[in-house]
């Protein structure tokens, strides 16, 4: 087989990359480790800043969710019963929108195949070759045969796991890493969301975030220790504790029901230096990974794809300058977000063995944010996204 890019890694950053260089006539192939249902099955995040909703309409794949995202302007920080809501418009003139990953996901693949794009499903053992040469190669096991393909660059999007970022040699690769000792404990329920913008929530007791994915279906986090275990945990335990950590006003009006799922999320802040090798590109969670506190994590793959789509359109158009230029601005911005969901992450949980000093800290930091709007704006900007 021959393609002009190879994308390793079929959820949405992936698919995203492949409809944008497709309907620029580019000829892609997707390779993709689980099946369909597998990765749209995978429960994740659900805000969406001002540049991927822009990608996904440019993507030919945005009409279901200009239909039934929700648009927010403003989120709210509370730190006890003390409450800040940034309001978003005010401060950048913008919104985000708040439409599930999965939503997202489907979406893309619907497009994909309505193109007739190929997409290759259950491949394993896939090996990257010839990126330091004059032409790549692909290869890999589906269905018990080993297929091939020939092609002029490989896009990495297989996530922290996968093959693309290991293919660059261990001696050249620099990667940073931040583990965080703790996790978020999550369920999904059909109830009404308790607040109709999402609720960042700092108490004496850990954190939460009140969240949602519609109008009936919300979604709710607890800090937790990162070794516990989601069976441990009855949905009246987590409600009780969800209760102790919000606001009292939305304690006491907070619906609950069953938890359709029920999950502990890692809590990591990653960078691998460089995101570019040879023919290689790496895309989203194969070169990065933050926390999820400030919703950065499918917006800053998002990021990675407007760069490595422009960059390859410019090249195939004849500016062959245009492949040096991805990793610098990828990198650029990433870096700026793995610092905004940093510091979000360190204002408003509780670290273990943390000072009476440490607390009186973050308070004052959150006395600052209350009193200051220019402290406010900045806190917008990096919420709706910084421009690409």
């Amino acid at each position: 087989m021959r393609a002009q890019v190879v994308i390793v890694g079929g959820g949405p950053s992936g698919l995203l990359l492949s409809q944008l260089l497709h309907r620029a006539g580019i000829d892609t192939v997707v390779l993709e480790r689980k099946t369909k249902e597998y990765v749209l099955g995978r429960i994740r995040a659900g805000v969406l800043e001002r540049g991927m909703v822009a990608q996904l309409r440019a993507a030919g794949a945005g009409a279901r969710m200009d239909r039934e995202g929700l648009v927010h302007s403003g989120t709210v920080l509370s730190y006890g019963d003390d409450e800040i809501r940034i309001d978003f418009e005010q401060h950048t003139g913008e919104t985000v929108l708040v439409y599930g990953q999965t939503e997202v996901t489907r979406d893309l693949y619907a497009a994909r195949e309505a193109m007739g794009a190929r997409l290759e499903f259950e491949v394993e053992d896939v090996v990257i070759e010839g990126i330091e040469g004059d032409g790549a190669t692909v290869s890999y096991t589906q269905g018990g045969n080993r297929h091939s393909i020939r092609c002029d660059y490989v896009a990495g999007c297989d996530g922290y796991h996968g093959v693309s970022r290991k293919t660059i040699p261990g001696a050249v690769r620099q990667e940073f890493e931040r583990i965080y000792p703790f996790g978020w404990l999550g369920i999904l329920a059909d109830t009404p969301p308790v607040h109709d913008e999402l609720i960042y929530a700092s108490s004496d007791n850990g954190f939460a975030l009140c969240s949602m994915r519609s109008k009936s279906r919300s979604r709710y986090y607890i800090q937790c220790d990162i070794a516990d275990d989601p069976a441990n945990w009855s949905d009246d335990a987590f409600w009780d504790a969800l209760r102790r950590r919000i606001p009292a006003a939305y304690g006491e009006t907070l619906q609950t029901g069953p938890s359709i799922e029920k999950s502990i999320a890692p809590l990591r802040s990653f960078v691998c230096e460089p995101m570019r090798w040879g023919r290689l590109f790496l895309c989203g969670d194969a070169a990065h990974i933050v926390p999820p506190t400030g919703a950065k994590g499918l917006n800053t793959a998002a990021s990675d794809v407007h760069y490595l789509s422009e960059a390859l359109i410019s090249h195939y158009a004849g500016d062959h300058d245009a492949l040096d230029i991805y990793a610098p601005k990828a990198l650029a911005r990433v870096w700026k977000a793995e610092r905004f969901s940093w510091w979000m992450t360190n204002l408003m949980h509780r670290f273990p063995g943390q000072s009476g000093f440490d607390r009186r800290m973050q308070q004052a930091e959150v006395a600052f944010l209350q009193e200051n709007e220019h402290a406010q704006a900045v806190l917008a900007q990096n919420y709706v996204g910084l421009p690409y």
